[in-house]
């Protein structure tokens, strides 16, 4: 097999380190890759948003099969446009997409089919009749743009000040660009958040391990929100009784719903889950791998990727084939000083190589090679979420020690990530528990 993966981050390195490793691959190129993929795959410069050179460069290269990543292409209608050239890939349809491109699509699908979610306050264009809505709402408020905002379009307000200066800047002052020109505003959720991630082909489906995310840029969930500074998944974020009250009240009537709407939704659907104290009610949909997520869920994969992917895109996917490693898997993201504010990039990463020996994977997100004198090139940073520092271990601890030993060997200019990645009361509760039985 040949194959293209499309993107550039932390989530299509992890895609190609596990499609790298089936013996069916002799391939792979990534479009337009990054520092630390050129050394598993052959990048090829190009923006990963623009379809119709991704078409022509599929033309080209002829892969067996293409893997997107990134949300962009997705929205833009890659799938469509490789599927009706008779082009296996994983990618949603265009349409579907939208699960992900528009959050009041979005919204209008969960309210039309009856699934469990947070009470919609309203929808505003104008900046006057939203900040009149604040005075019927309840603090904490979420606020989500429309449309896609690089991670940036969405807010939890604590307060009228906070809500009034998202929507100034959203709607009066257009700092989040095409995206921002719709408003949602809806009820803020209480509980645990949950990642939970499917791969389907149209019909069947296989749920991916359970990860759970960390949104803030500092620790005790401190500082703004970010694309994710670092996620773990263990078998312990999920009960057997909670994994099926999720099935049969989440992800059963949502594929039942994509197909009476006509949607046929094929490749990866990321349910981002609230654990209420009223049972799990839906945040949000993506239409694609997380990024950090993908990176704790790749370490734990114990399957041949490429045949479970060509299979689905192939519309026969096995849900048996996927199988997973027990214990736990962590990634941390090391990123840019200032991130996700200003940061500056061009700065040279260092203790990469030692890092390969202590058993951690370094999945590159932010990177590019620069050259300097003599024959090798140097790997810098080139954006504000630079690494994933990715390790599976028996137990969660083991594999959080393994991570942050390897991430202490890594050094640039500004680096910094949080230290307490994979810190909740359930864990402690979890490993006391383990400790009793042992």
């Amino acid at each position: 097999m040949k194959i293209l993966v499309v993107g550039g981050g932390g989530r299509e390195h992890a895609l190609v380190w596990k499609l790298k490793e089936s013996s069916r691959v002799e391939k792979i190129w990534c479009a337009p890759g990054n520092g630390g993929i050129a050394g598993e795959a052959e990048c090829v410069a190009m923006d990963a948003s623009n379809v119709p050179a991704l078409v022509a460069l599929a033309e080209k290269l002829q892969p067996d099969l293409t893997v997107v990543g990134p949300e962009l292409p997705l929205v833009a209608g890659i799938g469509d446009a490789f599927r009706e050239r008779g082009w296996p890939i994983i990618a949603p349809s265009a349409q579907a997409a939208q699960l992900e491109g528009s959050k009041i699509f979005s919204k209008e699908f969960l309210e039309r089919h009856n699934l469990p979610t947070a009470k919609r306050y309203g929808t505003y264009e104008k900046a006057s009749e939203a900040y009149a809505a604040l005075e019927g709402v309840n603090f904490p408020l979420v606020i989500k743009a429309e449309g896609l905002c690089a991670g940036k379009g969405v807010i939890l307000a604590k307060d009228k000040s906070e809500a009034r200066d998202f929507i100034e800047r959203a709607l009066e002052k257009n700092e989040l660009g095409a995206g921002g020109q719709r408003l949602l505003l809806e009820e803020t959720l209480e509980g645990d958040e949950l990642s939970f991630i499917l791969l389907t082909d149209g019909e069947r489906y296989a749920p991916l391990v359970p990860t759970r995310d960390h949104k803030r840029a500092f620790d005790g969930n401190q500082g703004p929100n970010t694309g994710g500074m670092g996620a773990y998944s263990t078998d312990d974020l999920l009960s057997p009784e909670l994994r099926e009250t999720i099935l049969t009240t989440i992800v059963e009537p949502t594929m039942r719903g994509l197909a009476a709407d006509g949607i046929r939704y094929q490749g990866f659907l990321y349910i981002g889950l609230m654990l209420t104290p009223s049972g799990p009610k839906i945040l949000e949909f993506n239409c694609r791998l997380g990024d950090p997520e993908a990176q704790a869920i790749a370490a734990r994969m114990d399957f041949d990727l490429a045949d479970v992917l060509a299979d689905s895109a192939a519309g026969r996917l096995d849900p048996e084939k996927l199988r997973w490693r027990p214990g736990a898997s962590v990634c941390l993201v090391l990123a840019s000083g200032g991130y996700p504010g200003k940061f500056a990039t061009g700065k040279p990463i260092r203790g990469l190589a030692a890092v390969a020996e202590s058993g951690a994977k370094v999945l590159h997100a932010g990177t590019a090679l620069q050259a300097h004198e003599g024959p090798s090139l140097d790997v810098v940073t080139n954006g504000g979420r630079v690494l994933g520092v990715t390790a599976a271990g028996a137990t969660l601890d083991a594999a959080l020690a393994s991570a942050y030993r390897a991430a202490a060997k890594i050094a640039f200019e500004g680096v910094h990530y949080r230290k307490d990645i994979g810190a909740h009361p359930s864990n402690a509760q979890a490993t006391k528990a383990r400790e009793a039985k042992g």
